[in-house]
């Protein structure tokens, strides 16, 4: 029970990296707030982790919405231990491609919504002195040739750099401040790019996995749960004196 009596925040929590990420932090103890946009993926993960917190409908390209979330967590709790910025967006996109759209839909949600909730929720952490923010980030972040589009690895690039700036200046509030940068990671996103890219390049899902595992020096791809175990270390107090890192899971993907 790493996180028994914590209470986070978890950001796009109905599938994927962040449903594993509510299931191992309500399974490790915490109160865990469901922040989500879909309804029907919100209640399910708000089901397998047996209602052991609550559901916050959250738009987080939304900053009224943000700080709605924040404001009831701290009505039913009275804190915030806690914040996991997972909720993000991309697609399937070439460099001519994106568009003014693309771009202001993107950055909405993975760099400006992510600030203002990490604004929003370091606000109450800095009246407690101490809180865990863990920003999920990309190793697209890093230049990884591979990425759904350029846009989007602008991005998370804006994630890594705000994770190292917001480490530096709530330091002193006691509060710890990293990123993770996943790799290729089995979610229903990656299903959609993959869907996308089946239907640009004319080649079958099984033939695009095994081109992507085979590029991966450990030979797979990443599970949630992969996700979820460094996001559960990350909010652990073995992880106390950790701060303004950007952690890449992708099985050697690259070595930034």
């Amino acid at each position: 029970m790493r996180l028994e009596n914590k209470v986070a925040i978890v950001t796009g929590a109905g599938r994927g990296m962040g449903n594993a990420m509510a299931r191992r932090f309500a399974h490790e103890g915490a109160q865990v707030v469901v922040a989500e946009i879909d309804e029907a993926s919100a209640h399910q993960t708000y089901e397998q982790i047996e209602r052991r917190g609550i559901l916050v409908m959250t738009d987080m390209s939304d900053v009224a919405q943000i700080n709605a979330l924040i404001d009831k967590t701290v009505a039913r709790y009275g804190r915030v231990d806690i914040l996991v910025n997972n909720a993000g967006v991309t697609r399937s996109l070439g460099f001519f491609d994106v568009t003014e759209a693309d771009w202001d839909w993107m950055y909405s949600i993975n760099a400006r919504g992510l600030f203002f909730c990490m604004q929003r929720a370091a606000r109450e952490m800095v009246k407690q002195k101490a809180g865990k923010i863990i920003n999920i980030a990309s190793i697209a972040g890093k230049g990884f040739r591979g990425t759904s589009n350029i846009a989007y690895a602008g991005t998370k690039g804006a994630v890594i750099a705000m994770t190292r700036i917001a480490a530096a200046q709530l330091a002193r509030h006691n509060i710890n401040v990293n990123a993770i940068c996943p790799g290729a990671t089995r979610t229903h996103l990656y299903e959609t790019i993959q869907q996308e890219l089946i239907a640009k390049r004319g080649v079958t899902a099984e033939e695009l996995e095994r081109r992507m595992d085979a590029s991966i020096p450990l030979g797979r791809s990443n599970s949630p749960d992969d996700i979820a175990n460094m996001a559960c270390f990350l909010a652990s107090a073995e992880a106390d004196n950790i701060t303004g890192q950007s952690f890449n899971v992708d099985g050697g993907l690259v070595w930034d």
